[in-house]
């Protein structure tokens, strides 16, 4: 399993309309394939910071959600909303 970590920056004002598209987002995600769970948080005192938190099955199964036309799809709505590209880091247990 593996844990990927999303950070994004919301444009002022326009929190609300980022909230609804990643809860879209998140619906679409739950039919990805080794899809296994996921959070959205908001940074304390910033409320134009996000951090999304997935569970993948493994890294094949990020890949193919990251690069597939429905996750495409659902950052046309999300990606006008940011202020900079997202930053994305992938993480494993430790062994």
């Amino acid at each position: 399993m593996i844990k990927v970590i999303i950070e994004r920056r919301i444009m002022p004002g326009l929190e609300e309309e980022y909230e609804q598209a990643a809860r879209e987002t998140m619906r679409v995600c739950l039919g990805a394939r080794g899809f296994i769970g996921g959070e959205s948080l908001v940074e304390l005192g910033h409320t134009d910071r996000r951090l999304m938190i997935t569970k993948w099955s493994n890294v094949r199964a990020w890949n193919e959600w990251h690069h597939s036309e429905a996750r495409t799809t659902a950052m046309q709505r999300i990606l006008p909303l940011l202020t900079e590209d997202e930053t994305i880091r992938l993480y494993e247990a430790s062994h």
